[in-house]
């Protein structure tokens, strides 16, 4: 038998709250992005992608021993996560165009819009994608180190891409079903990291399916 704390509605965070801190942490990287644009050194950029790789190490460590992170650990995150990603923007930019890569955005939201909302709305479960997307990212990850030393072609290119367009639609619909109800108060931050991941990687993903396609074309 276990003793089982009531939590009280001041302690709860709902995910329309969890949903405002994502769209805040969203807002933080672009204030990022921008700085990384106009201040930070090209040089200095790859600093900023160790610093994000040891704080998403740290987070999934503080979670695994049941620690939450805190409001200024998720802004500090999703503000380096921004400078960090300035320059890959820049690249599929200068690949695809200014107006491709906007509307690229625009479509992820659209789709993490869609997806929220049926996840929020319906009824349904979706813990059974659990251990499919833990597995399918851990794949998703091998294959992203292996083109480091193989570059895909167009067509691996787009079939990575397609599936982890589809990986990430699965992880937005799985995390907004599992905070539906809500969370504990001290929970959010680490509920809003996880959406701010999904989207930007399905973002990412999108913009890399995107190029793909335009490759096949210039061949």
């Amino acid at each position: 038998m276990y003793m089982q704390r009531t939590i009280t509605g001041a302690e709860v965070g709902s995910l329309g709250h969890i949903l405002q801190t994502f769209a805040t942490s969203l807002l933080v990287s672009f204030v990022g992005m921008m700085i990384g644009a106009m201040v930070i050194p090209p040089q200095i950029i790859p600093l900023f992608i160790f610093i994000e790789l040891g704080m998403l190490i740290a987070a999934i460590v503080m979670r695994m021993r049941g620690k939450m992170i805190g409001y200024p650990f998720l802004y500090i995150f999703t503000a380096v996560t921004g400078v960090a990603l300035y320059p890959v923007i820049m690249a599929y930019g200068s690949q695809l165009g200014a107006n491709v890569v906007s509307g690229a955005f625009l479509a992820t939201a659209a789709i993490f819009g869609g997806l929220s909302l049926y996840a929020a709305r319906s009824k349904r479960d979706f813990s059974f994608l659990g251990g499919f997307l833990v597995a399918a990212t851990l794949g998703l990850m091998l294959m992203g180190i292996m083109n480091l030393f193989l570059p895909f072609g167009n067509m691996m290119s787009f079939i990575f891409s397609g599936i982890g367009v589809v990986v990430f639609s699965g992880w937005v619909l799985y995390d907004i079903a599992q905070y539906r109800d809500g969370v504990h108060a001290s929970e959010v931050p680490m509920a809003a990291l996880n959406i701010f991941l999904d989207f930007i990687n399905l973002f990412l993903y999108l913009l890399r399916f995107i190029a793909s396609i335009a490759g096949f074309s210039r061949d």
